[in-house]
């Protein structure tokens, strides 16, 4: 599941956190989790997540399961997330 980067693939992060891809892609255009790091192979580019991001997108699954809004839940993450960091 984990390459020597210690990042994962969107199916395995999906996988991870219960939050399917194509939500994990909408999350992440809309700006409600940091851009993953690209990977380009010919014309495709594959999305890597950190264990950070891995994380956060777990936060937010669990915060929208008890019934806050996307927007709420992805910005309580980030808030969490960040006292973490510090």
């Amino acid at each position: 599941m984990t390459n020597k980067h210690n990042t994962f693939s969107i199916g395995d992060t999906a996988k991870m956190t219960g939050v399917s891809q194509k939500q994990i892609r909408h999350w992440e255009h809309r700006g409600y989790i940091p851009p993953a790091m690209r990977v380009i192979c010919g014309l495709r580019a594959y999305r890597y997540f950190s264990k950070n991001q891995v994380e956060q997108i777990k936060a937010i699954k669990a915060l929208l399961d008890q019934g806050f809004t996307l927007v709420h839940a992805a910005r309580m993450a980030r808030k969490s997330n960040q006292k973490e960091e510090a």
